[in-house]
C-alpha cells in the first residue's frame, strides 16, 4: 500500500475544536490590508472572495459580505446580487484556468448543514473534475491538492485582473 502524506489536514481536524470562535476569520481576513496572507482574491463594496485555506478542491474559493452576518435571510439584495455576480466572475476564471468539468456553488448555513463556521456567512464555489471522485477521502481520509495554495493565489489573481480589469 502506498502512503501519502496530508500534514496540512492534521491542522484542520485539530484546529476545528480550537479555534477562537470570538475572532472571524472572514472579518480579520477583510480587515487586514495583506491580501496575499489571508488568500482575498477580490474586495467589492458589499462582498470579497478569497480561497479556502483548506480546499476540498485547487481553486476552491468563498465569497462573504462585508457585513458579519450568519445567515442568507439578513442579506440585502444588493449583497445578495453581488455575491452571486462574484460567484460568475470565479466560475469563469477557474473555467479558463483549471478547466473543471462541472462545480458545486453554495451556502452551508448552520452547522448541521455542514457550515465549518457558521459564525459568518459565505458562499463556497467549488471546481469539480469527474476524476476528483475517488475513494481517497473515502478510505485515506486525505485529499489531494494538486497545486499549492500560493501558485492558485497567483494565478486567480492574474485571471480575475485580466477578467475585470482590476480587483477595486
Amino acid at each position: 500500500m502506498e502512503t501519502l502524506f496530508a500534514p496540512w489536514r492534521l491542522e484542520y481536524l485539530t484546529a476545528a475544536d480550537s479555534r477562537d470562535r470570538s475572532v472571524c476569520i472572514f472579518c480579520r481576513a477583510h480587515a487586514s490590508d495583506d491580501d496575499r496572507a489571508t488568500l482575498t482574491l477580490w474586495r467589492r463594496s458589499r462582498s470579497f472572495a478569497l480561497l479556502n485555506l483548506y480546499p476540498y478542491t485547487t481553486g476552491h474559493s468563498m465569497i462573504a459580505p462585508v457585513n458579519h452576518c450568519s445567515d442568507l435571510t439578513e442579506l440585502d439584495d444588493e449583497t445578495t446580487a453581488e455575491m452571486m455576480r462574484g460567484a460568475r466572475v470565479l466560475m469563469e476564471v477557474l473555467r479558463e484556468l483549471y478547466k473543471p468539468h462541472g462545480f458545486n456553488v453554495g451556502f452551508n448555513v448552520g452547522e448541521a448543514a455542514g457550515a465549518g463556521i457558521e459564525e459568518h456567512l459565505h458562499l463556497h464555489v467549488v471546481p469539480r473534475w469527474r476524476a476528483d471522485n475517488n475513494l481517497m477521502g473515502v478510505v485515506g481520509g486525505t485529499r489531494v491538492i494538486p497545486e499549492n495554495l500560493e501558485t492558485t493565489f497567483d494565478r486567480m489573481v492574474e485571471a480575475i485582473t485580466r477578467s475585470e480589469g482590476g480587483r477595486g
